[in-house]
């Protein structure tokens, strides 16, 4: 038999179940996916999980469990297998796609998706996951908690217009609406407190984002959300990757000189990401010169406002990630000074 080189699990994760598809690499470097099953995504799957596991794969190499991001259906168990030594492997959603993109499957399901992902673990080079540190698992619940009551509070204050412009108003229905959206406020209020605590409490991450909400535009709750949805940065590697991760990554569709597709956004990533660049890029275009002539630049480009807007939150969200890295402060000059280099 060909001496076998690596072992992976590839895992569609869904909210209710796990699809997954064991394959291996021989030494004749050729994939074999050859074992199929369906797990609940509970503890007791888990269990069963491993122990389809052990029954299928050989006992001499370790077998390395390759999922995607997809929000939080997958961490309990990444959790789990990591606290048991196994090797685990988050990937972003986005690499996974593009690398379906390159294979002949003529319809996607959860099978032919845990086959690729697979696939994409035998033949590439994936990282070891690494736990986010609780303090960004923190971040990311109280953030989009917060999402939520803005949400909800939005819908309430649409109420209370459309009760306050009836010909007979209800004056316990606009009571209520009022108390509902005070508790709206105070909720709000106390989820910025809590953050600003856990913040207060590590002195080096408190200096990193006193240094990035420098970047015009962006404040600690911007860069909240970012560490966040991000875990810290543990899955991104680069500034490209995190903007794959966003969904504001430009996709164009083109084939020969027949077929030319607008481009745009893919919106295949994580929403609260873009939507927390939203506001930060309104007033970076307003106060900063830099983001200002991208903005004007891009506008008399091709004359589409949103889309210049678009481009100023990819660029206000790379360079929030290179702060991060460097730990140092904005420098509103500094594309200055490399021009004036440039020139000279």
């Amino acid at each position: 038999m060909t001496d076998i080189l690596k072992q992976v699990i590839g895992m569609d994760v869904a909210q209710k179940e796990l699809v997954v598809s064991l394959g291996r690499m021989n030494s004749n470097l050729e994939p074999e996916i050859y074992a199929f099953k369906t797990f609940a995504n509970k503890p007791s799957g888990f269990v069963a999980l491993l122990t389809w596991v052990k029954k299928h794969s050989s006992p001499d190499l370790p077998v390395r469990f390759v999922m995607e991001a997809t929000g939080v259906y997958h961490e309990n168990l990444a959790y789990y297998l990591s606290d048991l030594g196994h090797q685990v492997s988050v990937v972003l959603p986005n690499k996974i796609s593009n690398y379906i993109k390159t294979l002949e499957i003529q319809t996607i399901t959860d099978k032919t998706a845990s086959q690729a992902i697979c696939q994409f673990g035998l033949e590439k080079k994936v990282n070891l996951w690494e736990r986010p540190k609780e303090i960004f698992r923190e971040m990311k619940q109280l953030t989009r908690e917060r999402d939520q009551i803005i949400a909800e509070r939005t819908v309430a204050k649409n109420q209370l217009h459309a009760e306050k412009t009836e010909a007979f108003p209800n004056p316990s229905s606009i009571s209520r609406l009022k108390q509902r959206i005070q508790l709206f406020n105070t909720q709000e209020k106390e989820i910025k407190s809590e953050i600003a605590v856990i913040v207060k409490k590590d002195k080096e991450l408190k200096e990193r984002m006193d240094n990035v909400t420098t970047i015009p535009g962006v404040g600690h709750l911007t860069v909240a959300i970012v560490l966040g949805e991000a875990s810290g940065f543990n899955l991104v590697k680069n500034k490209k990757q995190l903007v794959g991760y966003s969904g504001m990554g430009v996709r164009e569709k083109q084939s020969g000189t027949s077929v030319k597709g607008k481009p745009r956004i893919s919106k295949k990533g994580n929403r609260h990401l873009r939507k927390a660049m939203h506001m930060p890029s309104l007033t970076a275009i307003r106060v900063d010169e830099h983001f200002k002539a991208i903005f004007t630049r891009l506008v008399s480009k091709h004359g589409i406002k949103m889309k210049a807007l678009v481009a100023v939150q990819r660029k206000l969200l790379e360079l929030i990630f290179t702060l991060w890295n460097t730990n140092t402060k904005y420098d509103k000059d500094y594309f200055k000074k490399v021009a004036q280099q440039a020139a000279a």
